[in-house]
C-alpha cells in the first residue's frame, strides 16, 4: 500500500466535470495498492495519516495533526502508484492490484477511515473514473508513505 500524502489549503476531485469530492484544509491522498496487499496494513496507515504532525502550531513549526485541526481529507484511487519504469518507456503494471480487488480494498480503507476519524471529514472520488484532480498544495509539504 502506498499514499502520496499532500497538504492542501484546497482540493477538488471532478468526474466528467462534475464535482464529487472537496476539501479546505487537509490532506489530499492519493492511494494505491501492490498485488499483496491486504486489510492488515490499514490500521498503521489511518493512524499515522491522522497523528502526522504536519500543520503549524502557533510557533509557525509543524507541531499539530489533522487531528488537533479537525481538518478533512480528500481520497483518490491511483493505480499508477505501482507504475513499474525502469525498462522501456511504457510503463508495467503488474506490481498493482487487479481492478476488482483494489475497488474492494479502496472502499473498506475509505469506510475504516470514516470510522475511525469522521465521516462527514472525509471526501473521495470515483474508483476507476477519469477523474480531475486539483489541489493547492500548501508548503509544499507532500509526503510518501509506504507499507
Amino acid at each position: 500500500m502506498k499514499i502520496v500524502l499532500q497538504r492542501v489549503s484546497q482540493a477538488d476531485v471532478k468526474v466528467a466535470g462534475e464535482i464529487t469530492g472537496q476539501i479546505k484544509n487537509g490532506y489530499l491522498l492519493l492511494i494505491g495498492f501492490t498485488k499483496d496487499d491486504d486489510e492488515s496494513k490499514f490500521d498503521f496507515m489511518i493512524r499515522k495519516i491522522l497523528n502526522l504532525k504536519l500543520f503549524d502550531d502557533k510557533n509557525g513549526k509543524m507541531g499539530m495533526s489533522l487531528l488537533d485541526n479537525n481538518y478533512e481529507l480528500l481520497l483518490v484511487s491511483q493505480f499508477t502508484l505501482y507504475a513499474r519504469v525502469k525498462n522501456g518507456n511504457s510503463p508495467s503494471w503488474d506490481d498493482a492490484m487487479s481492478y476488482g480487488e483494489a475497488e474492494k480494498l479502496f472502499t473498506r480503507f475509505c469506510d475504516k477511515l470514516k470510522v475511525d476519524y469522521k465521516e462527514d471529514k472525509i471526501q473521495t472520488g470515483i474508483f476507476g473514473a477519469e477523474m480531475k484532480v486539483s489541489l493547492e498544495n500548501n508548503g509544499p509539504v507532500t509526503l510518501i508513505i509506504e507499507m
